[in-house]
């Protein structure tokens, strides 16, 4: 496959020096101790430290937190739920930086001008539950807010933010355009929680993140602090080298990572892992016929027809692809992992719903 190249800039940095306004002590700050830190300064602070979802999806943090008037926040959830196999840099941050954590998720209830919070997180995590839960009790207890640690069964994709409000607060986000802010909540990552305590409280722009490297063959998988630009290959030498053999590439996870062509590739605000998969994981079975056993069906975590869906991206029928609501595809791939024919159902439906969202865009436009 040919490399695609486009036009760059390149930064050449001399020594590690910081900004002086950049408070790089340990020491813990609270809102209490901040009462010039109003709703708006809050939200022009997280805006021009440049912070946004941490998950992944790397939406900007500030509109977020600024809703459309059609819409009234009631709550703040924090994703730490981290479903996704492998990763663990999210479990790693709330071990280290838990009373940070609970400082970012207040500012970020006082920006959003809500006194509801509320941390999922899966009970295969259980040290950090306990952690939370006792130090959110500590700060909060007797305080304004009201947060609640959630504990959560271990599902996938249990980590969508529609899914989380679902299990969360058990209400139901309707189809694109309504985000989850239209039924009361607004969700955040853990590590964009951590990232608004840093960028409110320390002056500290989004420039770095906690990364996880993994594989079941890399030789010392870890958790890395990590500056956005460094290439990948610089943490897969930390962890030991690229295993031997064939081997494949993914920024994310092994079920919603994107594969890369080159280890060149640099760390960005969304890289919350780099995974290596030995050949004999990554290679796929010959496609077959569809059974119509309906198993894609059953997994698809929004209630939609994954068979059709890539059917209808196969043969280019955008109109009733766009019926058939294929944008409300969170494209966790949880159906083509449980295809039993192999079909390359999230290939073509991620390609469908690339075209339609453009079919969208183009017609808004004209109105």
């Amino acid at each position: 496959m040919p490399r695609l190249e486009v036009p760059a800039i390149y930064i050449t940095v001399n020594g590690d020096d910081w900004e002086n306004n950049i408070d790089r002590s340990d020491k813990l700050e609270t809102v209490e101790a901040h009462p010039e830190l109003t709703p708006e300064e809050i939200v022009n602070r997280i805006k021009n430290a440049g912070v946004v979802g941490m998950g992944g999806a790397c939406f900007p943090t500030f509109i977020k937190l600024t809703p459309p008037p059609t819409a009234k926040a009631e709550c703040v959830i924090i994703n730490a739920v981290e479903c996704e196999p492998y990763i663990t840099a999210d479990y790693r941050l709330m071990m280290e930086h838990a009373d940070e954590i609970l400082v970012g998720l207040e500012l970020l209830m006082k920006g959003a001008k809500v006194t509801t919070g509320y941390i999922g997180i899966e009970t295969n995590k259980m040290p950090a539950i306990e952690l939370l839960t006792k130090k959110c009790a500590e700060k909060f207890g007797g305080s304004a807010y009201n947060v609640e640690v959630v504990p959560l069964m271990q599902r996938y994709p249990q980590g969508g933010e529609k899914q989380l409000v679902d299990a969360v607060i058990r209400r139901q986000v309707p189809a694109p355009p309504a985000i989850p802010v239209n039924v009361g909540a607004i969700v955040q990552n853990v590590g964009t929680a951590f990232a608004v305590y840093e960028a409110v409280m320390k002056n500290k722009p989004l420039f770095e993140r906690y990364t996880t490297v993994t594989g079941k063959k890399l030789q010392n998988p870890g958790n890395f602090l990590v500056r956005m630009g460094t290439p990948m290959q610089e943490l897969i030498d930390a962890c030991g080298g690229m295993p031997e053999g064939d081997n494949k590439l993914l920024a994310g996870g092994p079920m919603m990572g994107k594969a890369l062509t080159s280890t060149e590739v640099p760390i960005c605000k969304g890289t919350n892992s780099v995974t290596i998969i030995s050949d004999e994981e990554a290679r796929r079975k010959e496609p077959q016929a569809c059974i119509r056993c309906a198993k894609c069906v059953g997994v698809c975590p929004m209630g939609l027809e994954p068979y059709l869906l890539a059917k209808l991206s196969d043969v280019k029928n955008w109109e009733r692809a766009e019926r058939e609501d294929i944008v409300s595809c969170i494209e966790c791939g949880s159906c083509q992992f449980t295809c039993p024919a192999h079909r390359p159902l999230l290939d073509n439906i991620r390609q469908g719903k690339t075209t339609v969202m453009g079919i969208i865009r183009a017609r808004a436009a004209k109105k």
